[in-house]
C-alpha cells in the first residue's frame, strides 16, 4: 500500500497534535494540582499550619499564583517555625521571602532576606544571583558586580552571572586592569 503525500501530511499533523495535546494535558494536571493544594491550605488556614515545610510549600504555591503579599505573610511565619530546621531549609525560606519582596519592588527588604539566606548557606548560588539582581535594581551596580563575581567563584559556568557581569561592565565602564591606562589611537 502506497501512502500519498496528503496522507503523510495528515499523519504528521495528527502526531504533532497528539504531542501538543499531551503537553497541554500535563500542564492542566499540574495547574489543577496546584489549585487543589492552594484551596486545601487556605481551608486549613495559615494559623493551623505549624511546620516550616508546609508553610514553605504553601508560600511557594502563592508565589506561583502571584499572591506576593500572602506569600510574604506565609514565609514570615515559616521563618518563625524554622528554628530547628537545617541551615539549607532556612536559606531556602529566606530566599523565597526575598523573592516575594523583590516581586513587589521592595528591594531593600529583599536584599535583607537574601543576605540572611546567604548567611545560612554561604554558597547558595540562587540567593547570590537574586541578591545581585536586587542590588542592580537599586542601581548599586558595583555591589551587584562583586556579588556576581562571587557566584562565578563558586560556579564558573553560571550563565546568569556571566551575562550580568558583561552587562554591568558596559554600564559601569569597569576596567579589570586599573593600573593600565586606556590608550586610544
Amino acid at each position: 500500500m502506497e501512502v500519498s503525500s496528503f496522507q503523510s501530511y495528515l499523519l504528521i499533523l495528527f502526531i504533532l497534535l497528539l504531542i501538543i495535546s499531551i503537553f497541554v494535558f500535563r500542564q492542566f494536571l499540574k495547574t489543577r494540582s496546584e489549585e487543589i493544594s492552594l484551596v486545601e491550605f487556605e481551608q486549613k488556614g495559615i494559623d493551623s499550619i505549624n511546620t516550616a515545610s508546609e508553610l514553605y510549600e504553601f508560600g511557594s504555591i502563592q508565589i506561583k499564583k502571584r499572591l506576593y503579599p500572602q506569600a510574604i505573610e506565609t514565609f514570615l511565619k515559616a521563618i518563625e517555625y524554622s528554628k530547628d530546621e537545617p541551615n539549607e531549609a532556612k536559606a531556602i525560606i529566606a530566599n523565597a521571602l526575598g523573592f516575594s519582596y523583590a516581586a513587589q519592588k521592595d528591594f531593600k527588604k529583599a536584599i535583607k532576606h537574601y543576605k540572611t539566606a546567604i548567611e545560612s548557606q554561604p554558597n547558595y548560588i540562587i540567593a547570590l544571583n537574586n541578591l545581585a539582581s536586587a542590588r542592580q535594581s537599586l542601581l548599586e551596580n558595583e555591589e551587584a558586580y562583586e556579588t556576581y563575581k562571587k557566584v562565578l567563584l563558586i560556579d564558573p559556568k553560571n550563565k546568569t552571572a556571566i551575562k550580568k557581569i558583561k552587562e554591568l561592565e558596559k554600564r559601569i565602564n569597569y576596567n579589570p586592569f586599573p593600573e593600565q591606562k586606556k590608550r586610544g589611537f
